[in-house]
């Protein structure tokens, strides 16, 4: 999990304030964070795949939210993903 410091300055790069955690742009921040944490630890820890299920819905939700954001706000996902470095 990420801790509330950095889901602030996540919320507000990504959001505009601190309290906007909820907006798209920010969970998508969030779960980006986590994934990349979680795929180093899979580096060294190459058997545990209970995380690895959980790491697998970190991304299908992320990925669920990247085409909600495609389909509202086009302009919005081309930032985020350049921000986030995520597509190319």
């Amino acid at each position: 999990m990420t801790d509330k410091k950095l889901v602030k300055e996540l919320a507000i790069e990504f959001g505009g304030s601190e309290k906007n955690v909820g907006a798209i742009e920010v969970q998508i921040a969030i779960l980006t964070h986590d994934i990349e944490r979680l795929k180093i630890h899979f580096e060294t820890n190459k058997k545990d795949k209970h995380s690895k299920r959980g790491f697998i819905a970190k991304i299908n939700k992320r990925k669920k939210l990247l085409a909600y954001l495609k389909d509202v706000n086009f302009e919005s996902y081309q930032t985020t993903i350049q921000k986030l470095k995520i597509r190319k």
